[in-house]
């Protein structure tokens, strides 16, 4: 139910040119509600009225707007919103040359707007990567009409001279989107709008690409690098990470896809990893790191040990590790500040299960995420992993998806997580009881294009259901859908 204020901003916006010539009389503290009726409805010229006039020096997206998945966007879709705040920016701008009165809007801020899943929208992206670029690439005849201001106000000094503003936001960029991102950078570097990364995703480019990117970031702004799909190998890496260093408030690293394998390395190749490690042990600030589908087998303790701190959030899915690599995990600094660990694609019902169930005792009390999704986990497994893991007594998300567990696992799994009272999700697989003609023990491919029983997956659901309502949990969330329900991010535990 939306509140008196938010009803009367609606109302008061409709009539745009009456309520941008009444601005000026009315209190600065309900332009935050006006400028949220104004963005929802896509009422421009109000909204290019108010970041003119805007009388804080911070206008943030994550503070004024809900998310969009929160958000049930009236009459204009997404792109057209930010659409219009980009060209109620850049009027602005303009404006801001030629006013007499001095500006009080010094940061626009719209990083954390775009959840998840709108990161997982190409057409979502590439509109806000290519909305941020156009709009500073647009800032260079006003840095002309500074420039001109400045002269004058030698000879005036009652002139004002508009300070730069700092545009603040996430960025994920690709081949497509690339040098219009890299023009807008080295134009933003001395034009009126200052532009700044927060967390950088970059999917599919090379290595020269990739540094001169890093080079044209701030180095105090950026706090996560996401490199995806890149395919830059270890020698890649090897030129890429050492220009990291500069970003000393750099949390999070993400090189996934990196196809990196140090199991069978030549002499030249085990060059390029020890420098790799003595790079990533220069990142003085990092709390993330993810390495996902890279081989790891037996290095695991040489990467994490040239870190300066220990981890709060761990990525090895697909990694290929061996028992001595959990082995060095339990017993390293890393395992009592886990907040998330992601183990995935690694078989932990073999000579990996002992040492994983010992680094759930060692991190039982930082755990909030754990995800063991397609670990070959089966039901005597996890019988003898669940007292391990019910020590994590602040668990808020469990991934279990792909195990060839059965239902009777599932519920048991069900009883004994009423012992996490912080548990909210959970990602349970299929169990094995649910299939038609399921070989055993059934391969992933089995479980994931196998022929399911649909009458009896629907029974063994109602049963859990029921299960979590006897007991009062009906607020824990347990469902199959892994492309709905992913782990939470690390920024937001």
């Amino acid at each position: 139910m939306q509140s008196l204020l938010t009803l009367c901003a609606v109302q008061v916006t409709r009539h745009q040119k009456l309520a941008c010539r009444a601005l000026a009389s009315l209190p600065r503290d309900l332009y935050p509600a006006l400028f949220q009726a104004a963005f929802m409805y896509g009422r421009m010229l109000v909204l290019l009225t108010l970041v003119q006039t805007w009388p804080f020096p911070s206008l943030s997206f994550r503070q004024l707007l809900p998310q969009p998945k929160q958000l049930s966007w009236l009459e204009q879709p997404l792109k057209y919103r930010v659409e219009v705040l980009i060209q109620a920016l850049l009027t602005a701008l303009r404006s801001r040359e030629s006013s007499s009165r001095r500006p009080q809007l010094r940061v626009l801020d719209m990083t954390g707007f775009l959840d998840a899943s709108c990161w997982r929208d190409p057409t979502t992206v590439s509109m806000w990567t290519s909305a941020v670029s156009r709009t500073c690439l647009s800032a260079p005849p006003m840095a002309r009409e500074a420039q001109c201001f400045a002269k004058r106000r030698k000879l005036d000094p009652q002139v004002p001279v508009a300070s730069p503003v700092e545009l603040h936001t996430d960025l994920l960029v690709n081949r497509t989107s690339y040098s219009a991102l890299i023009q807008a950078l080295r134009t933003s570097t001395c034009g009126p709008l200052r532009l700044r990364c927060r967390d950088l995703w970059a999917e599919e480019l090379s290595g020269p690409s990739t540094v001169a990117l890093l080079e044209l970031l701030d180095p105090v702004c950026l706090r996560q690098v996401d490199l995806r799909f890149n395919n830059l190998g270890l020698s890649g890496l090897c030129t890429v990470v050492p220009h990291m260093a500069k970003f000393t408030h750099l949390l999070s690293l993400k090189l996934q896809y990196s196809n990196v394998d140090v199991r069978r390395l030549t002499a030249e190749a085990e060059g390029d990893f020890q420098l790799f490690v003595s790079a990533i042990g220069q990142l003085r600030s990092l709390k993330e790191l993810n390495m996902g589908s890279s081989r790891l087998s037996g290095r695991l303790d040489q990467l994490l040990s040239s870190l300066q701190g220990p981890l709060e959030s761990l990525g090895l899915p697909f990694c290929a590790l061996l028992s001595g690599d959990l082995s060095y995990l339990a017993q390293s600094p890393h395992a009592t500040h886990l907040k998330k660990l992601d183990l995935s694609g690694n078989k932990l019902s073999g000579d990996l299960l002992v040492p994983f169930q010992r680094l759930l005792r060692e991190a039982s009390a930082s755990l909030l995420c754990l995800d063991v999704t397609e670990c070959q986990l089966m039901d005597v497994n996890l019988v003898s992993t669940l007292p391990n893991l019910c020590c994590c007594t602040h668990l808020r998300y469990l991934g279990l998806y792909g195990n060839p567990l059965a239902s009777a696992g599932v519920k048991n799994l069900m009883e004994h997580s009423l012992a996490l009272p912080e548990l909210q999700l959970v990602v349970h697989p299929v169990p094995v009881d649910c299939y038609r003609d399921l070989p055993w023990p059934p391969s992933l491919a089995n479980l994931l294009e196998g022929t399911v029983d649909e009458e009896r997956l629907a029974s063994v659901q109602a049963e859990l259901q029921q299960l979590l309502q006897a007991r009062g949990r009906h607020n824990v969330l347990w469902t199959m859908d892994i492309y709905g329900h992913s782990s939470f991010d690390y920024f937001s535990l």
